[in-house]
C-alpha cells in the first residue's frame, strides 16, 4: 500500500495543484492514501528545516512530498516537490495534472482562508482549556522524579484541575529531562495536559502558576566556604527572580525546597523580585515536621496521623527547633477516650521527660541524616502536602509549619524567611499568632533568627562583589545537607 505525505505552505499554488492530484488518486485507487500537512506561511521555513534535518533530506521549497514505507518501516522516501510528484504519478499511474493556473490560484487562496479559520477555531478551543502551569527547577533531581506522579494524580490540585508541567535544568541534563518526559507521557495521567523539558533560561517560567525551586548547592567543609555557597545561591536567585517577574503570572506561587539553603532561596527571590508578592513565596518544612511526628508515634506506639501541631521553628535546612509544647494526640490508646476531634496534650502522655530532653533531642541528628539523604520520596511528599494545603486549606484546627517572610511575629526580626506555625485558608497563609511561647522558646527563636540574619547579610554583601552569573560555575549537590537541630 502506498501512503504519501503531502506537506506545504498554506496559500501555495503548487501545493494546491499537488493536493488536487493526490485527492484524485486517493478517490480512484484503492491502494493509495495521502496524509496532508499544512503550515502557516510564517512557520513553514522552520518546519521544513526541522523535517529535513530529522530525516537527512535536502529540500527548500513548498510543497515537500515523501512516501511512507509502511511495508518496511524506517524513515520515509523523499520524492521531492511538485515536479517530482508529477513525474512519479505519470510514471506509475499514467496520470497527468491539467488544472488551469487560474483555478490553481483560486484553490490556493481557499486553502489559506480555510487554514486561518481552522487555526482560529483551534485557538478558541485551546483558550477554553486552562491548565495550571507548573515549573520545576533542577528537574533532574530525584525529588522531581518522585513529585511528578503526586502532582499529576489529582490529589494535590483536585480531580477536576488539569495541569501542565515544565521541567527546567541545565543543558547537560537535557537527555535526562527527555527521558522523564517520555516516561511520564507513557503513564497517561488523565489530568496531565502536557509535560516538557526546558534548558533555555530566557524562556523559563512562561505563564507559570506554580514554581517549585529544587536547586541545591554543594557545601563540603574543607573544600568549599559557606560564603561561596551563599553567594552561589544568591546568583541563582538573582537570575530566577527577574525571569519570574517577566514571564510568570502576577499571582504565581513559589515553593522553595531541597536539602540546602531553603530559607535563603525564598528570601533572595523576594529580595531580587520586588514585584513578587512576599506572601506567595514559602519554604517547605513539612519533611521535618512529618519525620518528627513519626518518631513520636513510634515512642507512643500509635498511628502517626494522630500526632498533631508539632511546630518546626527556624532555618529549615540549617538550625531548627522542634517545639512539642503545643503538640496534641488524637485517638491515642489511653484511659480517656472521646470522639475523633478529642485530643490530649502530647507532653502529658509522654511521662518520660528524660526521653524528651535527652533521647528525642539526640535522636534528631539521625533524623536529620534521614531527611537530608532520602531518595526523594519524603521531600516530594512534603511539597505535595504544602501545595494541597495552599490550594485547598490545611486541616481545620491544625497547625502546620512553613517558612514565610517574617513581619515581626513572635518578635522574629522582619525581612527574613523563618519557619513558624501557620494555617492555610482560601489560598493564603495565616500565622498562628495566638500561641503563647515560654521564655526558653523565645530565647531559642532569637538565636535561630541570628543565623538567618547572618546568612542574609553574607548574601547581600557577596552579591555586590560577585562576578556575572555563570551557570557553568554552579555545582548542584543532590546528596548533601547541612541540617542541624537546636536544643533549648
Amino acid at each position: 500500500m502506498a501512503k504519501l505525505v503531502l506537506a506545504g505552505r498554506a496559500g501555495c499554488p503548487q501545493y494546491a495543484r499537488a493536493e488536487l492530484l493526490a485527492d484524485y488518486l486517493q478517490a480512484n485507487l484503492p491502494a493509495f492514501s495521502v496524509h496532508k500537512v499544512v503550515q502557516h506561511p510564517d512557520k513553514w521555513e522552520q518546519w521544513l528545516h526541522d523535517v529535513c534535518e530529522m530525516n537527512g533530506w535536502e529540500h527548500k521549497w513548498s510543497p515537500i512530498i515523501w512516501r511512507e514505507l509502511l511495508d518496511r518501516g524506517g524513515k520515509g522516501l523523499l520524492l521531492g516537490g511538485l515536479n517530482e510528484f508529477l513525474e512519479h504519478v505519470q510514471h506509475y499511474y499514467g496520470i497527468t495534472s491539467t488544472i488551469p493556473t487560474e483555478e490553481m490560484l483560486g484553490i490556493a487562496k481557499e486553502n489559506l482562508e480555510a487554514y486561518t479559520e481552522s487555526e482560529k477555531e483551534q485557538e478558541e478551543i485551546r483558550s477554553l482549556i486552562n491548565p495550571l502551569q507548573i515549573w520545576i527547577t533542577s528537574a533532574s533531581a530525584p525529588t522531581c522524579y518522585q513529585l511528578i506522579p503526586l502532582l499529576a494524580s489529582g490529589d494535590v490540585f483536585g480531580m477536576t484541575t488539569e495541569i501542565s508541567i515544565h521541567l527546567l535544568d541545565d543543558v547537560q541534563f537535557k537527555e535526562c529531562l527527555s527521558d522523564i518526559v517520555m516516561e511520564v507521557e507513557d503513564m497517561a495521567f488523565p489530568l496531565l495536559r502536557g509535560i516538557s523539558g526546558h534548558t533555555e533560561m530566557d524562556k523559563a517560567f512562561l505563564q507559570a502558576d506554580v514554581i517549585i525551586v529544587l536547586d541545591d548547592i554543594l557545601f563540603k567543609r574543607g573544600t568549599e566556604t559557606l560564603e561561596n555557597c551563599i553567594r552561589t545561591v544568591c546568583e541563582i536567585c538573582q537570575v530566577y527572580a527577574p525571569l519570574i517577574e517577566k514571564n510568570a503570572k502576577s499571582g504565581v506561587r513559589i515553593i522553595s525546597t531541597g536539602k540546602t539553603f531553603v530559607n535563603l532561596k525564598a528570601m533572595m527571590i523576594i529580595t531580587y523580585g520586588p514585584s513578587i508578592k512576599p506572601e506567595n513565596v514559602i519554604a517547605v518544612a513539612t519533611s521535618w515536621e512529618s519525620a518528627a511526628k513519626a518518631m513520636l508515634a513510634r515512642k507512643l506506639n500509635m498511628n502517626t496521623a494522630g500526632v498533631k501541631d508539632v511546630i518546626v521553628w527556624g532555618n529549615i535546612t540549617g538550625c531548627i527547633y522542634i517545639d512539642l509544647s503545643h503538640a496534641k494526640l488524637h485517638r491515642c490508646d489511653s484511659a480517656i477516650w472521646g470522639p475523633a476531634s478529642f485530643s490530649r496534650p502530647l507532653l502529658n502522655l509522654i511521662y518520660d521527660s528524660k526521653w524528651i530532653n535527652s533521647e528525642f533531642m539526640s535522636a534528631q541528628s539521625s533524623l536529620s541524616s534521614r531527611v537530608c539523604h532520602c531518595a526523594g520520596m519524603l521531600p516530594a511528599h512534603a511539597v505535595a502536602t504544602a501545595l494541597r494545603y495552599w490550594f485547598h486549606g490545611s486541616p481545620p484546627g491544625e497547625i502546620v509549619s512553613m517558612g514565610i517572610l517574617s513581619k515581626g511575629q513572635f518578635h522574629i526580626p522582619e525581612g527574613i524567611v523563618f519557619s513558624m506555625p501557620v494555617r492555610s485558608q482560601n489560598g493564603s497563609w495565616e500565622v498562628v499568632t495566638e500561641l503563647e511561647l515560654n521564655e526558653k522558646t523565645q530565647e531559642v527563636l532569637e538565636r535561630l533568627s541570628y543565623d538567618l540574619i547572618q546568612e542574609k547579610r553574607i548574601g547581600l554583601k557577596e552579591i555586590r562583589e560577585m562576578h556575572p552569573y555563570r551557570p557553568d560555575k554552579i555545582t548542584t549537590g543532590k546528596d548533601m545537607c547541612q541540617g542541624g537541630f537546636f536544643s533549648p
